[in-house]
Parts: C-alpha cells; sequence; structure tokens
C-alpha cells in the first residue's frame, strides 16, 4: 500500500480528532524516522518529547522484550520483582522520597490533583470539598474533562461541559496573579516549568523560584508538570532545576518509557505521597511488571549515555543557528534544551504549511498555537545533524 491508500483508510475508519502531517512512517532509528515509500526523515517532534532516548533504542528494547517474555502484567492486585526496583531507581534520580505510577501524563496529572486536594483536606485542614488549585493560562495538562476544565483553549473545552469546579486560573509568568489568588482554601499551584503545547512559552528568568516561595510561605503545594519539560529535555533532568527549584510534586510522564509503552508517574516525599492509602486511588496497568522494566531501563540509559547533558549543548546551539536566521516571517526563537519554538508573525500565513514544506525538505516538525514551529529532536542528536538540517530550515524560512 501506499501513502495515499493509508490515509483514505485512517480517514475512513478513524475518528477526526488529529490533524497529522500527510506521512505514513513506518519504521525509526535514533534520530530518524522512514515512511511507506521508504523516504527518510529527521524527526524534531520525538512523538511530543517521549522519544528523548531515540527511536527503538536498543537497550530499551532489550529490557521489552526480556519482561515481556516472562511477566508482561500482574495487576497489583499482586507483587512483581520489577516495580519495587522501579521506585528506588526514580527515587535516586529525582530526590523524591516516593512515586506512584501510572499510564499515561492525562492519568498523572489526575493523580497528583487527588492527592493535592487530600492533602488540603487531611493536612492544611481546608473545609472539606472546598480546596482550590490554581492553574496557569495557556496550559496544557491533558484532555480529561477535569483537565480541559482549567484549559484556556476554547477549542479543547466548548462542547465538553459542563466542567470540574475548584480550580483558578491566571496569567502564566505573573507572579503577583498567583499571589493574589491564594486564599485559605487553596491546596496547590499546579504548573509547567516552560509550557510546550502552549507554543513553547519560557516564563522570566526567577518566576518559578518566587511561585515556589510563595507556596512555601502561604502552605500551597507547588505540582510541577514536567511530563513534557522533564528527563533531560531542557538540559537538566527536570527543568525546574534550572531555577533551582524543587517542588512539592512533580509529576513525569512520556520520556519515561523512551516511547516503548505509556509510563507516567507522580513524585513526592512520603509525608505528601504517603497518604493515599489502599483502594482510594489505583489502575489495572499501572506499575506493571512491563511498564517498570521499561521505565528502569530508559531512565538508565538517559543518564549513562550523557544524554540530558547532550541536549543542553545541542540545544543551545540550535537555538543561536536558529536566531541568526534572517526571515521576514520569524518573529522570535525561544526555548530552553532542546524543547525549541520559532514563533511567525500573523502575516506568515501560520505555521502549518512551513512545517509542510520541511516537509518536503526531510524534516518533520509540528505546529503548535498556529503560528509556532516546535522543534524538539531526540536528545541523541548531534552538531552533524544539526548543521543538515539547519539549511533546510533557513531556506524553508525564507520562503515567501
Amino acid at each position: 500500500m501506499n501513502t495515499q491508500e493509508f490515509i483514505r483508510l485512517e480517514d475512513q475508519y478513524g475518528a477526526h480528532n488529529y490533524h497529522p502531517l500527510d506521512v505514513v512512517l513506518t519504521r525509526g532509528e535514533g534520530v530518524w524516522v522512514y515512511d511507506v515509500e521508504d523516504k527518510k526523515y529527521l524527526d524534531c517532534l520525538s512523538a511530543y518529547s517521549a522519544i528523548n532516548q531515540g527511536h527503538v533504542h536498543p537497550k530499551i528494547l532489550e529490557a521489552m522484550l526480556d519482561q515481556a517474555r516472562k511477566l508482561p502484567l500482574a495487576s497489583r492486585a499482586f507483587r512483581n520483582d520489577q516495580l519495587p526496583l522501579f521506585y528506588k531507581e526514580l527515587s535516586e534520580l529525582s530526590g523524591y522520597q516516593m512515586s506512584l505510577p501510572m499510564n499515561s501524563g492525562a492519568e498523572a496529572i489526575e493523580t497528583a490533583l487527588k492527592l493535592a486536594r487530600k492533602w488540603a483536606y487531611q493536612v492544611k485542614k481546608v473545609p472539606r470539598h472546598q480546596a482550590e488549585i490554581i492553574t496557569c493560562a495557556g496550559n496544557f495538562h491533558g484532555r480529561t474533562i477535569t483537565t480541559v476544565s482549567f484549559s484556556t483553549e476554547p477549542h479543547y473545552r466548548d462542547d465538553f461541559g459542563p466542567f470540574t469546579p475548584g480550580f483558578l486560573t491566571v496569567p502564566y509568568g505573573d507572579v503577583e496573579a498567583i499571589a493574589a489568588a491564594i486564599t485559605p482554601d487553596t491546596a496547590a499551584v499546579l504548573i509547567e516549568p516552560v509550557q510546550g503545547e502552549g507554543g513553547v512559552i519560557v516564563p522570566p528568568a526567577g518566576y518559578l523560584q518566587q511561585v515556589a516561595e510563595i507556596c512555601r510561605k502561604n502552605r500551597v503545594l507547588l505540582i510541577a508538570d514536567e511530563i513534557q519539560t522533564g528527563l533531560g529535555r531542557t538540559g537538566k533532568f527536570f527543568a525546574a532545576q534550572h531555577e533551582g527549584v524543587r517542588p512539592d510534586v512533580t509529576v513525569i510522564g512520556k520520556a519515561l518509557s523512551g516511547g516503548f509503552y505509556p509510563v507516567s508517574a507522580v513524585l513526592a516525599d512520603r509525608e505528601i505521597l504517603g497518604l493515599f492509602t489502599p483502594g482510594e486511588h489505583g489502575s489495572t496497568f499501572g506499575g506493571n511488571p512491563l511498564a517498570a522494566a521499561v521505565g528502569r531501563a530508559s531512565l538508565r540509559v538517559l543518564v549513562e549515555e550523557g544524554m540530558i547533558e547532550n541536549a543542553a549543548r545541542m540545544g543551545a546551539y540550535f537555538i543561536e543557528q536558529l536566531e541568526e536566521i534572517l526571515s521576514p516571517h520569524v518573529k522570535e526563537v525561544r526555548g530552553l534544551g532542546l524543547l525549541i519554538g520559532v514563533e511567525l508573525n500573523q502575516e506568515s500565513g501560520g505555521a502549518r504549511r512551513f512545517c509542510e514544506m520541511l516537509q518536503a525538505r526531510g524534516i518533520l516538525a509540528k505546529e503548535t498555537h498556529d503560528y509556532v514551529i516546535r522543534f524538539a529532536p531526540p536528545l541523541i542528536i548531534d552538531r552533524t545533524i544539526v548543521d543538515w538540517a539547519l539549511p533546510r530550515i533557513r531556506e524553508t524560512l525564507q520562503m515567501a
């Protein structure tokens, strides 16, 4: 079958809840992917930062196959020999005392919200069912009913109410707005250190540090959504570490499995995460032995192969080179590590057409918020490959 035949089948039988580029991928290796006609592309999306370790990393694949042959799933009704080791290694790398594994990032966010509410009632003594959580405009924390309840993107919300109460939204990057929104009933502030889906929005220097201090003074939990920014993407293990901040709760996912399997986790110390009791929360697949084995291998290669440090080096170089491109279409280049956004002017015609032109030149990137091209290649990318991509990006951005 050729590209058009696959597209026709997908459009006929699948729900139209995505607007993908018209490329049909069939295999990947490292930073490269190949379509069904064997055309090669540089992956500059990394499955929204789920493939930080590169496509089909051999050590993660080996761990997955080895565990799949033995015991893929046991449910949490029984113990397994991979989950305790996953817990231990997550704790050693993250610095948090405990973790709670789930599957998708959205599930992990829901877990963190439930945890914050329980903490508010059990520890802070907020009147029952009165807890409030502060979120930021432009956020993206998932697509569940609760997470779209505090989205500010109309397209994510309009046909999906009524919405979950208990959330306040303030402008992103505005410390004073967070301080003003806090009341005695505030349980937590939920924040992305960099807003990826929001257009790769990097907050002002010192913002996260100031928010953390406000939370500490007001006895409010700081929850960092590091599903996209964590695990090396920005050149640190967690993006919050760029400002020396240790949130009370950190949520991770995506690259926690290297793209092989849905794995996410909520991280916190015992005084917070230890509040959950048996039966209050769970997941049939969360913490299964296959997920734990894959997660362990994914973390190990990130650290042992220097991918986090490489993201810092290559990200700085990539951003510097993009900033030097002279184009009438480019408004701003911004980013942290290998999470980079090129914002285009309103007169450019939007980012979609530029992504399609990049596709024709062998580079796969994706638009976000209409006018931003996001570049987020696997963290294993080297300077030779960046230098291969730059002329093609330059040529595309200089098109009329």
